[in-house]
Formats: C-alpha cells, sequence, structure tokens
C-alpha cells in the first residue's frame, strides 16, 4: 500500500458523486434551523452535534434509522426549504472538489406539502437548474422508488420519471431496505424507465448478500448498483460486474455506520477495485453518518491505502459510471488527469 507522507487535499481532485440522497444531504445546521421555522421537534439523535449511532444489519436498527430520515424529511415543507437544500448540497459538493452530481430523490414524499406529485418533481428539478447555474456543479436527479411500496406506486413514478427525461431526470432508482420483497417485483417499472431512456440504479448488495446484485442485474437490468459491497463476497459476480462495467456506488462511511462491515478497513473497496469492478465512492447520506465526499476519498487513502493514482483512477470511474454528457465528461477525466501530472510535478 502507498503510504503518502504529505498527502494532498482530495478535495482538489475533479470527480463525480453518484449516490447521494435528497434529505440526507442536508447540513445538520439547516435541519435544526428548519425544524425551529416549522416548529418540529427533533430527537436528540437529530439534534445533537454528534451523528447519531445507527446500526441497521437488523430490522430494529433498520426502522429506527428509517424513522430518524423520516423525521428529518419532515422538516421540508416549502419550496424555500426546497431550494435552500438543493443550494448548499450543490455549495457542499463543489466544496469537495464534486464537479458533477446525481441526487436520488422520491418525490412522493415531499408531494402532500409542495401540491402535488408533477409539482413536487418540478419544483426539485428547476431548483437544481437553479443551483447548478450558481454553483458551476453539473446536477441531475434520479428518480427512486421505495421498495417497502407497492410495485404500482414504482410504476407510476417510473412514468413520471420518463416524462421528464429531457428535463434533468437520468435514472430510475429502488431504495429502503432490499431484504423486504423481492427486485422482481419491480420488474415492470424499471422496464419502463429503461424504454423511457432512464438509467436503472436500484440499491443492492449492502444490507443483503451477493443475490441481492444478481437480481438488480437479471430482473431489473441494473445498469449501475446503489452500493453493490457484498459482490466482494462473490468471485464470479465481481468478474461479471467487471466484464460488464457495471459500476457500484460504494459508500464506505455509511457501510460502516448501518453496521455492513464493523470497521473501515473491512470495507472490500480494495478487494472490489483490483477485480476490476468500476466504482464510485459516494456519501450516501451525510446528515446521518457525519461525513461528505472528500471524506470518502480520505478515507482511500488513510484506512485503505490508496495512492494518488489510484484515487485518480476511483475519480475517472465515477465520471465514466454518471450520466454526463460527453463533453463533460471529457473535460472532466482531462482535469483528473491534470491533477495527477501537477501532484507528480511537485512531488
Amino acid at each position: 500500500m502507498e503510504r503518502l507522507l504529505n498527502p494532498r487535499d482530495v478535495r482538489d481532485l475533479p470527480k463525480a458523486h453518484l449516490h447521494l440522497h435528497f434529505t440526507g444531504s442536508m447540513r445538520p445546521a439547516t435541519l435544526l434551523e428548519l425544524a425551529d421555522k416549522h416548529g418540529v421537534r427533533l430527537p436528540e439523535a437529530l439534534s445533537s452535534a454528534e451523528p447519531p449511532r445507527l446500526r441497521a444489519t437488523d430490522e430494529r436498527g433498520w426502522f429506527r434509522f428509517q424513522r430518524l430520515y423520516d423525521t428529518a424529511r419532515s422538516v421540508l415543507r416549502d419550496e424555500a426549504d426546497i431550494r435552500r437544500l438543493v443550494l448548499e448540497t450543490a455549495q457542499d459538493e463543489r466544496r469537495d472538489g464534486s464537479r458533477w452530481l446525481e441526487i436520488q430523490v422520491d418525490p412522493t414524499s415531499y408531494a402532500p406539502r409542495l401540491g402535488g406529485l408533477i409539482p413536487a418533481l418540478e419544483l426539485i428539478l428547476d431548483a437544481v437548474e437553479h443551483a447548478s447555474t450558481a454553483t458551476g456543479v453539473g446536477i441531475r436527479v434520479l428518480v427512486a422508488a421505495n421498495r417497502m411500496k407497492s410495485p404500482m406506486d414504482a410504476r407510476t413514478l417510473a412514468r413520471l420519471a420518463v416524462r421528464y427525461a429531457d428535463h434533468g431526470v437520468v435514472g430510475f432508482g429502488l431504495s429502503n431496505d432490499e431484504r423486504r420483497g423481492l427486485a422482481r417485483d419491480f420488474d415492470r417499472a424499471f422496464e419502463i424507465a429503461r424504454k423511457g431512456g432512464l438509467l436503472a440504479a436500484p440499491h443492492g448488495g449492502e444490507l443483503a448478500g451477493p443475490e441481492s446484485v444478481r437480481d438488480c442485474l437479471d430482473d431489473l437490468g441494473a445498469g449501475r448498483i446503489g452500493h453493490g459491497v457484498r459482490a466482494a463476497d462473490d468471485p464470479r459476480l465481481m468478474q461479471r460486474l467487471a466484464d460488464r462495467q457495471v459500476t457500484c456506488e460504494v459508500c464506505p462511511s455509511s457501510n460502516v455506520s448501518l453496521g455492513v462491515y464493523e470497521r473501515a478497513e473491512d470495507v472490500p473497496l480494495r478487494r472490489l477495485f483490483d477485480a476490476g469492478v468500476p466504482l464510485a465512492l459516494g456519501a450516501d447520506d451525510p446528515l446521518l453518518f457525519g461525513s461528505r465526499l472528500a471524506d470518502q476519498y480520505e478515507l482511500a487513502r488513510d484506512v485503505l491505502g490508496f495512492g494518488e493514482a489510484e484515487l485518480a483512477e476511483l475519480a475517472r470511474q465515477s465520471v465514466r459510471g454518471s450520466c454526463a454528457p460527453e463533453s463533460v465528461r471529457k473535460e472532466l477525466l482531462a482535469d483528473i488527469d491534470a491533477w495527477l501530472v501537477d501532484g507528480a510535478a511537485t512531488a
């Protein structure tokens, strides 16, 4: 493993961010201010200065995680709240060196307070466009269905996502506890999304094992996998992901916080990387896990021994796995190469 004596700031490394949830991207200070604005009483786990202690490997722990997430989401009640969250998220992305963001949202969660499903999504997309212009970060949206809801709801969302495919929506996801329900129950929704030109990017291989990743590939036609770390338990599956160049959105800090792995050292990022599986580091839910995108690159470097050339390759893979236009990809890849060359010149 390469150990850097004077490591450079990973925030200077251009990168793409492909695994970030809408409410989970909120700043802790913003959560407190919006809770005060709307009279929402927050549990101590959300109001303290420290990230909540979570462990979601059992059903009770996952329920607590979801309850905290739902409470945080409840402070987003009007247009100003949505616009603030998106702009601040874009500012945080820019600070971390993220030049392209694909943020995941289930608009049904916000629809009751924002006038319905279509107005909610249109507001989010408009806020994304304005935040992108203000910060220079390219931002697109993945509409995500909830595995805990009915496949019919997922099909409704897929049709909605396709309707806005030319207005900022680039993909369709499936979130929540992958141990509940079957991936194939949502196959029709994903077929609608894929036929509409959207990337299929369901969660899999986090709380469940490698079979969850296989189900996403076989039943949902996944072109990208949310998390996917448990694929490291199956060499043949890793080879399949590598051969098909299916990117896994790996979120190391989240994996540890939720108890998927006991220690950061146990996250199989190196195993996946060495097997040729394309990877995109993600922060998942910074509000609850206490770390953003740059922290994932620092973890890869400081804990898992990734050198600067390997960090640059991780950044390249995040760009290649994105839905960014070809012109944006070329510019980002060139800037990543320049970052690496500049580091070699000053070493």
